[in-house]
């Protein structure tokens, strides 16, 4: 979403105010104009942001600006207290929303203020999710800021921390498709050791990891494999059985094929992209 996309012309100037910092002009506006934070914006495409309300837009998630402004958390705080004020029929939807677009987004993470946008908005009464939202956008440490701030722990979030100790008791109550989605998240951090321990307890290496916990759905454990760039973790996962000729959900692609678009993507750097070259020459051999 671009800003050029809002159509309402107020709302536009709400969300110019959050992205510049202008906490003045912002204040005006929804002192004057309540619906700014009672309505959603007329945004009909499909996706996760849907219809937003203003106070989504703090999270630059999705980037517009690749920015936050250096007052974002006093821009967050003042949101906050006009939506409970304003529309507390809402409210807690609106704050819990936001909480989970600010623990999944880049920007925040970048600008250093992830952790204090998060204690914001669950200080004001926003629920902390179990972390696999954030883990599935490489965000470790709000993945564990939400675990810390109440979020129940689940086996995938803990495979993605590094808990071992809770990793072991959780399995052993495990269902076969909560071991998948572990065992995705596994492949998804390229962690060799846990997708063997996984493997040797019985998770299955094939199948789409559904969930309701914001974890990637697309893509089976060896896709993710190949996207962490570890060999090891790929070669587990291929002995174990893992399907060669299975594509993504989006894309459309193989293994292989992830692996041969990751070796000629641009963005990483020379290193990275000959492992990604040297794992699409191993899944060629099989």
């Amino acid at each position: 979403m671009n800003n050029t996309d809002i159509t309402d012309p107020l709302f536009l100037q709400a969300v110019e105010a959050i992205d510049s910092g202008d906490i003045v002009l912002l204040e005006e506006l929804l002192t004057h104009n309540k619906r700014l934070v009672r309505e959603r914006l007329d945004y009909p495409e499909p996706g996760y942001f849907q219809n937003p309300y203003l106070i989504w837009f703090v999270a630059d998630n999705p980037i517009r600006v690749e920015k936050l402004a250096a007052n974002i958390i006093d821009i967050t705080q003042l949101l906050i207290l006009f939506v409970k004020n304003e529309a507390a029929d809402t409210a807690q939807y609106q704050i819990d929303y936001a909480l989970g677009l600010v623990a999944t987004g880049r920007i925040p993470k970048e600008c250093g203020v992830q952790i204090a946008m998060m204690d914001a908005l669950i200080g004001a009464g926003a629920t902390p999710a179990g972390g696999l939202g954030a883990l599935a956008h490489g965000n470790v440490e709000a993945a564990a800021h939400l675990i810390k701030r109440g979020g129940k722990l689940t086996l995938a979030a803990a495979v993605g921390l590094d808990l071992m100790e809770d990793v072991k008791m959780m399995t052993a109550t495990a269902g076969k498709h909560e071991l998948l989605v572990a065992l995705t998240t596994a492949a998804f951090y390229g962690k060799p050791d846990i997708i063997a321990y996984l493997l040797s307890i019985g998770a299955p290496v094939n199948g789409y990891p559904e969930n309701k916990e914001g974890f990637h759905s697309h893509a089976t454990p060896l896709h993710q494999a190949v996207s962490s760039g570890s060999l090891a973790a790929v070669k587990l996962l291929v002995e174990a059985g893992a399907r060669l000729d299975v594509p993504d959900k989006v894309y459309g692609g193989t293994p292989l094929g992830w692996a041969q678009y990751m070796q000629n993507d641009e963005s990483p750097d020379e290193e990275t992209r000959q492992g990604y070259a040297v794992i699409a020459d191993y899944l060629k051999d099989k």
